[in-house]
């Protein structure tokens, strides 16, 4: 199924799957972001959202903002952005904020925690839980992206989805949010996102990972929507085939500048957030990027062009030039000993 699949993007040019990625992450967001507003419009008894310019100006008042700072509590809000941060222009209509997710918003993937969530629910196979553990390994080792796991981990979840309802994952996302990934956000980026909140911007989360737990993680830390990878459906249900393709490297910048000729947004006057050097493109669309828990080709990418760092780690260095690649693999292996036998107890008790 996973030759077919590739068989089946081939036919397209990358460039091509990387437009197509982008716009239907575009399309995606502004939908889920009209069906939210929509939802407030209808519970609160009001008719201002059948128009666009009236959904936006609801998004602003003062109801949302204490909802939006609620949920900033319960996600880890409490640290001050550095002072020395570029300070957004309160009320620009014309700027927002994209963040990445994986390293940047949290500690590791959401990919994974995702996996983690699924195999507890039975979806994976003990064999597809040594790969996962391995593959977060080197991620956290390495502070980067392996093009090669990331195919690996979208060919495994969409044939676990094929033929499932899209309402069953969405409610599964929810509760793996709370059971694995709100603890794993990082303060000092999440201050950051604050920052632009306040400042009454648009702020949008833009990862490879699927849109639908991307749509969780952008509502529980008060965003206004996420640009992310989209499943094709039909019916209600999954098919097992991405919309254009994973939304990675430059896919991620296609879907900027979709979403920016939608919402009329000035990249210029935009900030960007992320970890990777396989994001620069998206970077380099805006006029105030930032690089935040930078793998060391973004490091020296952004020393060479002047970007702003932010290192919200401890001690990181330290554990990767002291930590022999063997260590890597002990961990891998200790870690999928410890979910064997914790599943092995559930089963027994």
């Amino acid at each position: 199924m996973a030759a077919l699949r590739r068989l089946h993007l081939a036919r397209r040019s990358p460039d091509e799957r990387t437009a197509l990625a982008g716009e239907a992450a575009a399309d995606a967001a502004e939908a889920g972001l009209l069906a939210v507003t929509a939802g407030r419009t209808d519970g609160a008894g009001s008719a201002a959202g059948t128009e666009k310019s009236a959904e936006k100006a609801e998004k602003t008042d003062k109801a949302e903002k204490a909802e939006k700072s609620e949920k900033a509590e319960k996600a880890g809000r409490g640290r001050k952005a550095p002072a020395e941060d570029h300070t957004p222009t309160p009320g620009d209509p014309r700027a927002a904020a994209f963040f990445d997710c994986d390293n940047t918003i949290l500690r590791g993937a959401a990919m994974f925690y995702l996996g983690v969530g699924l195999y507890r629910r039975r979806f994976f196979t003990r064999r597809d839980v040594a790969r996962f553990v391995w593959q977060q390994t080197w991620f956290r080792l390495h502070g980067s992206e392996d093009p090669a796991h990331i195919a690996d981990a979208q060919d495994t979840a969409l044939g676990l989805v094929a033929g499932k309802r899209t309402a069953e994952l969405e409610q599964i996302c929810e509760e793996i949010f709370e059971e694995v990934i709100a603890d794993k956000v990082w303060p000092g980026t999440r201050a950051l996102v604050q920052m632009h909140l306040d400042a009454g911007q648009r702020v949008w989360l833009v990862t490879a990972a699927p849109q639908e737990i991307a749509r969780i993680i952008a509502r529980r830390l008060g965003m206004t929507g996420a640009l992310a990878t989209v499943a094709e459906t039909s019916n209600g249900e999954y098919t097992g085939r991405l919309v254009g393709g994973l939304l990675h490297g430059p896919a991620k910048a296609a879907a900027v500048q979709a979403l920016a000729r939608r919402e009329q947004l000035d990249l210029s006057r935009c900030a960007a957030f992320s970890d990777s050097a396989n994001d620069i493109p998206m970077l380099s669309l805006v006029g105030h990027p930032y690089v935040v828990n930078p793998d060391a080709s973004l490091r020296r990418h952004a020393r060479t062009h002047g970007w702003r760092v932010r290192d919200f780690r401890t001690g990181r260095k330290a554990a990767r030039v002291g930590l022999p690649a063997a260590a890597g693999l002990g961990v891998a292996a200790g870690a999928t000993a410890a979910a064997l036998a914790a599943h092995r107890r559930r089963r027994t008790a």
